[in-house]
C-alpha cells in the first residue's frame, strides 16, 4: 500500500489507532468508488487522522509515538462526552477525580498525579492548542467543537514541558475556516438531562479572515440522594462558548485568535459516599478496663476493606479532632454518631446541607505562524487564562445522631455558629475556593528542508499565580474557642484585638473571610515562573531510518507563602510565618530523548526511544513537617524511560495493528497523603514496565471492529518505607494509638501518636487515663502538663517516665513504625486494562443509514495507596455503552440514541484516605449510573 494511499483523514470518520467511531457510511461509498476495489481492499480501506503529536502535521501512523486521537465523531460516538471518559478508549490510562477542587488524577501508565498540593504539578501535562494549562476546567466540561483531542503516552517533556512524565492530554479545538457552516445539536435524557450544542463558522474576507462561534449548555438531575432532605445533588447547571477569529492578511502569515469561557453552579460533589469501619477503641487495654479514657484510643475508622459490611459504619466523632474537643470541654460525651450507619447504596448520603459548587473561568490564546522561507517556519503561541472556584461540602456526609449535652454553651443542646447555623447536631463542613492566573509565551523555528537534516527549536516562559484557601469549619471548633476563652479571659466573646495574647478570634461572617481562628483555613498563595529552551534534531539517513535527538533545559522557580496555622490560637487573622514566611524551590534540570524509526516498508513502522523525564518537587505545608517523618520539601521527580513500539497498515489497508513496550525506571516518584488536616508529599523510587496492543479492522465494507490491550507492572523499588496514617501501629498489640490533645508545642491537635500498651494501661490504672492525650507531647511536655494541673514533680515525672509510655522498640517513634513498600505496586495501576468496540452500517434508499455501535470496557483490580492494603484494594470493573445513529447527509439530519453503563453498576474507581484529625474516612470516587438520550443534530 502506497504513502499516498494511507489516506490522511480519520477526522471524516472519527477513528483513531485505539478506538473507531461511527462513521458516515456515504463518505466510504464516496472514497471506494473513487479507486479500484483492488487496491481500496474490497471498499473497506481505513483511513487516517493527521495529528500534531510532534507539532507539526503527520499522519499517526508515521509518528514514532504511542498516541491516541480522536475527533468530534470519535467522541460522539464512544460517548465520551469529557476527560473522565477517556480512560475506556485508550490502554493503560485511568482516571479518577481529586478529593479537591479542580482536582484529578489522568494517570497513564501508572503515572498521574498522586501528589496533592498547591505547588504539585500533574505527571499528565494538560494542553489546549499545544499550550499548557496548570489549573483548568477541561476535565469538567465537556468536549465540544473540537477537531481532535491527542493523548501521547510516555514522556513527552522535549517539546511539551516540564510536567510530562506520564504524557500529555491536548485538546485541538476547531478552527475557522474558509466556508460556511453550522450545526446545532439538541439532547434530551434520563436524570432530566437537557444538552444544547452548536456551532456556526462565518467566513467574512474569503480565506483571509473567518470567525467561528461554539457553545455547549448542559443542565441535568443530581446523580446522588440525601436521603436527609431527599433532594438529589451532584447536578449539573453549566455551560461553555467559545469564539475564534483567523486572520490570514498573506499567504505566509497564518494567526489565529480563541477566547473560552466556562461557567458552572450547582450542587457537584467533589466526592461521593463516605465510607468507615468503625472504631470504638478497646474496652480493656493490657487487662484494664479504658473506662472514660477509650474515647482518646480510637482514631475513628479502622483499615478494612471497602467492600465488607463494616465499611458502611460512620466515623467515631471522637476520633476526630472537633469530636475530642466536644469531649475535653463538655459539650459532647464520646461518639456523636454513635448507633449510626451509612446506606449500602453508593449514590445516597446523608447530608444537612447541600453541596454548594461554583466555578469561572476564561482562555485568551493567540496562535501565529509565519513562514521566514519556503522551509523555515517562526510559531508564536501566546497564551493567557484567569479562573476562580468556590465550593462547599458537608465534610462527613452523615447527620450525627446524638445531640449536645445542654451546656452553658449549648443551652438545651442547641448552638448557633456563625457560619454552620443553629443546630443541636455535631457539623462540620469544608470549603475549597481559590483563583489563579496564568500567561505563557512560546516560540519555535521549524524547517522543512528536502536534506537529511530538519529541525524543531524553541523556547517557552510560563508564569502561575494562585491563593487557595482550604476550610475546615465545625459548630464544635467555635465553641471550643468561646470556652477556651471563657477559661483564658473569663469572657467568652472577647475582644481579640485588645487581648491578642489570651482572646481567640471568631469570625462572625456566615461565608468565612480567613480572619477567623475559630477554624482551620490552609492559605496557600503560590507563584511558579518557568522557563525552558528545548529543540529535537532529525536524521534522516536514508529513506527509510530516521535518528531523533530531542533536549530540554528547565528552569522552574516556585514560591510559596508560608501562613502559620492560626486553629484556636490567640488573635485575629492570618499572619505570614515569621519564621519561614516564604518557602522557595528552584529547579535547573536537562531532560531529553534519542530514538529511531525505521519504515520496515510504506506501511510497517519500527521505532525505539529512550527518554528522560523531570517533575519539579515543591514544599509541604509546615504545619505537617516533622510529623509521620514528613520533609519540609518534596524531591523532584525523574524517570529513564525506554520504548520499543511498531505500527502497522496490513490487508491492503483493512487492518491497522500498532504494539509498544515499555519500561520505566522512577526515581522519586511523588505521592501524598494528608497529615495534621494537610497534604503532604514524600518520593518513592519504582520501575514500571508493560505493553500495549491497539488494532481496529474493517473485515467488509460498512463493518468495523476495535480492539486494545494494555498490560502494566509497577513495583516500588527496594528500602522505601512510609508510616501508614490508617495502621501506624502496624498492628503490633505492644503499642496503641492515643489521639493528641491542643496546645501542644509542635504537635497538631486531633493528630494521633504511638505509645507503649504497657504504659497507656498502667497510665488508666492509676486514674490518669483522661491525661493521655497529652502524653503525646513526649515525656517531658507531659510532665510540665500534669504539674500545671496540680500533679506534684515526684508524681508527674513518675507517669511521664516510669510507666514505659516511651519504652519503643526498634523501628518505633511516637509516630509510630514505617512500612516496608519495597515491590508494592504503585496506586491506580491495573495490571490489565482492556476494550472491544464493533459498529455496523446499514445503508438505505434514498440516501438514509443507520449505524449499530457497541463498546466494551475492562479495568483489572488496583490499589489506591501505596501501602497495597486490603483496606488499599479496589475491585476490577467493567462498562459498556451502545449507541444508534441514524443519519441522511444530504439533508444535514442525525438522529441518535445512546445508553452508558448498560448494567447500571456502581463501581469504585479511586477512594481518597482523610487525615488522623479527621478520623481516617475515606472518600470513594465512582462511576455514573445508566445513562441514555436521543439527540438531533442539523448541520448547516
Amino acid at each position: 500500500m502506497s504513502q499516498s494511499l494511507r489516506m490522511r483523514s480519520l477526522l471524516a470518520m472519527g477513528a483513531s489507532v485505539t478506538v473507531l467511531a461511527a462513521v458516515a457510511a456515504p463518505a466510504f461509498a464516496q472514497q471506494s468508488d473513487a479507486k479500484p476495489a483492488a487496491q481500496q481492499g474490497g471498499g473497506n480501506v481505513l483511513e487516517e487522522l493527521v495529528v500534531t503529536a510532534q507539532k507539526k502535521e503527520e499522519a499517526l501512523q508515521d509518528v514514532p509515538i504511542a498516541v491516541s486521537a480522536f475527533s468530534q465523531d470519535a467522541l460522539e460516538a464512544q460517548k465520551i462526552d469529557g476527560g473522565p471518559n477517556l480512560q475506556q478508549a485508550i490502554p493503560n490510562v485511568t482516571f479518577a477525580k481529586g478529593n479537591f477542587t479542580n482536582s484529578f488524577n489522568f494517570a497513564i501508565r501508572g503515572i498521574g498525579n498522586k501528589a496533592v498540593g498547591v505547588s504539585t504539578d500533574g505527571g499528565v501535562g494538560v494542553h489546549e492548542n499545544n499550550a499548557p494549562l496548570q489549573t483548568g476546567n477541561l476535565f469538567d466540561a465537556e468536549f465540544f467543537d473540537v477537531e481532535r483531542v491527542e493523548v501521547l503516552r510516555g514522556p513527552q517533556g522535549t517539546l511539551y514541558g516540564r510536567n510530562a512524565t506520564g504524557g500529555v492530554v491536548n485538546i485541538i479545538t476547531a478552527k475557522p475556516v474558509d466556508t460556511f457552516e453550522a450545526n446545532i445539536r439538541a439532547e434530551a435524557g434520563n436524570y432530566s438531562t437537557q444538552k444544547l450544542r452548536g456551532m456556526i463558522n462565518v467566513p467574512i474576507l474569503g480565506d483571509k479572515l473567518a470567525v467561528r462561534v461554539a457553545g455547549n449548555w448542559l443542565k441535568r438531575d443530581g446523580f446522588v440522594t440525601n436521603t436527609y432532605n431527599n433532594h438529589k445533588v451532584d447536578d449539573r447547571d453549566l455551560y461553555s462558548t467559545r469564539v475564534s477569529v483567523m486572520f490570514n492578511p498573506i499567504e505566509s502569515l497564518r494567526t489565529n485568535f480563541m477566547w473560552e469561557h466556562f461557567n458552572e453552579d450547582d450542587s457537584r460533589s467533589r466526592v461521593g459516599k463516605q465510607l468507615c469501619t468503625k472504631d470504638n477503641g478497646p474496652a480493656t487495654v493490657g487487662g484494664v478496663p479504658t473506662g472514660a479514657a477509650r474515647a482518646f484510643l480510637t482514631q475513628g475508622c479502622l483499615p478494612a476493606s471497602l467492600y465488607g459490611d463494616s465499611a458502611y459504619g460512620t466515623v467515631n466523632t471522637s476520633g476526630t479532632l472537633t469530636g475530642e474537643l466536644g469531649n475535653l470541654v463538655g459539650f459532647t460525651s464520646g461518639d456523636a454518631n454513635a448507633g449510626d450507619t451509612a446506606s449500602r447504596n453508593l449514590r445516597e448520603i446523608e447530608s444537612l446541607f447541600d453541596p454548594i459548587y461554583r466555578s469561572k473561568s476564561d482562555i485568551y490564546q493567540f496562535n501565529l505562524a509565519y513562514d521566514l522561507t519556503e522551509n523555515l517556519t517562526f510559531t508564536a503561541m501566546t497564551s493567557y487564562s484567569k479562573g476562580k472556584v468556590y465550593t462547599k461540602l458537608d465534610y462527613n456526609r452523615n447527620v450525627s445522631t446524638i445531640p449536645f449535652n445542654n451546656t452553658p454553651f449549648t443551652p438545651g443542646g442547641f448552638f448557633t455558629d456563625p457560619q454552620i447555623g443553629r443546630t443541636n447536631l455535631f457539623t462540620t463542613l469544608d470549603i475549597s475556593a481559590g483563583n489563579s492566573k496564568q500567561w505563557s509565551q512560546e516560540v519555535r523555528l521549524q524547517s522543512n528542508f528536502d536534506g537529511p537534516l530538519n529541525f524543531n527549536f524553541g523556547g517557552i516562559y510560563f508564569d502561575y499565580k494562585t491563593v487557595t484557601d482550604y476550610y475546615v469549619i465545625g459548630n464544635s471548633l467555635t465553641l471550643s474557642a468561646l470556652a477556651l476563652n471563657f477559661q483564658n479571659t473569663g469572657n467568652p466573646n472577647c475582644n481579640p484585638v485588645t487581648q491578642p495574647t489570651t482572646c481567640i478570634g471568631i469570625d462572625t461572617n456566615a461565608t468565612p473571610d480567613g480572619s477567623g481562628h475559630n477554624y482551620y483555613d490552609n492559605r496557600s498563595p503560590y507563584h511558579l515562573k518557568s522557563n525552558a529552551l528545548f529543540g529535537e534534531l532529525y536524521w534522516q539517513a536514508n529513506e527509510k531510518l530516521k535518528f531523533t535527538l530531542g533536549l530540554r533545559r528547565t528552569h522552574d522557580d516556585k514560591r510559596l507563602d508560608v501562613y502559620d496555622t492560626v486553629l484556636l490560637s490567640p488573635g485575629i487573622g492570618l499572619k505570614q510565618s515569621t519564621t519561614t514566611p516564604q518557602e522557595k524551590s528552584v529547579f535547573n534540570e536537562l531532560t531529553g530523548r534519542f530514538g529511531f524509526d525505521y519504515k520496515l516498508s510504506d506501511d510497517n513502522l519500527l521505532y525505539a526511544f529512550y527518554s528522560k523525564g523531570y517533575k519539579g518537587g515543591g514544599s509541604n505545608p509546615p504545619a505537617a513537617a516533622g510529623s509521620a517523618s514528613v520533609k519540609p520539601q518534596f524531591d523532584p521527580e525523574f524517570v529513564n524511560a525506554f520504548e520499543l513500539g511498531s505500527k502497522n497498515t496490513l490487508a491492503g489497508g483493512s487492518l491497522m495493528l500498532n504494539a509498544t513496550g515499555f519500561y520505566y525506571d522512577y526515581q522519586g516518584y511523588q505521592i501524598s497523603k494528608i497529615v495534621n488536616r494537610t497534604s503532604v508529599n514524600e518520593n518513592v523510587n519504582a520501575t514500571v514496565w508493560g505493553m500495549e496492543l491497539e488494532s481496529v479492522w474493517s473485515p467488509v465494507r460498512n463493518l468495523r471492529l476495535n480492539a486494545n490491550l494494555g498490560y502494566l507492572d509497577t513495583k516500588i523499588g527496594k528500602g522505601v518505607s512510609s508510616i501508614d496514617t490508617m495502621n501506624r501501629t502496624l498492628s503490633n498489640a505492644a503499642y496503641s494509638v492515643v489521639k493528641a490533645g491542643p496546645s501542644l508545642p509542635n504537635v497538631a491537635v486531633g493528630s494521633n501518636c504511638v505509645l507503649t500498651t504497657s504504659g497507656v494501661a498502667t497510665v488508666i490504672a492509676l486514674g490518669q487515663g483522661g491525661t493521655l492525650p497529652f502524653a503525646c507531647g513526649g515525656p517531658a511536655v507531659y510532665q510540665a502538663f500534669l504539674q500545671s494541673r496540680g500533679a506534684s514533680q515526684a508524681q508527674a515525672q513518675g507517669l511521664a517516665f516510669g510507666t514505659g509510655l516511651y519504652n519503643y522498640g526498634a523501628g518505633y517513634t511516637i509516630e509510630g513504625a514505617a512500612t516496608d513498600l519495597s515491590g508494592n505496586q504503585l496506586p491506580n495501576s491495573p495490571h490489565w486494562t482492556a476494550s472491544a468496540g464493533a459498529q455496523y452500517t446499514w445503508d438505505f434508499a434514498d440516501g438514509w443509514s443507520a449505524t449499530l455501535r457497541g463498546d466494551y470496557y475492562h479495568q483489572s483490580k488496583q490499589f489506591t495507596r501505596v501501602y497495597n492494603t486490603a483496606y488499599d484494594q479496589l475491585k476490577s470493573w467493567n462498562n459498556a455503552n451502545i449507541t444508534l445513529k441514524i443519519e441522511k447527509p444530504d439533508w444535514g439530519l442525525q438522529i441518535d440514541a445512546y445508553v452508558k453503563n448498560l448494567s447500571n453498576k456502581t463501581p469504585i474507581t479511586d477512594a481518597y484516605t482523610t487525615d488522623d484529625s479527621s478520623g481516617l474516612f475515606t472518600n470513594l470516587i465512582t462511576l455514573e449510573p445508566r445513562l441514555y438520550g436521543v439527540g438531533v443534530t442539523k448541520s448547516f
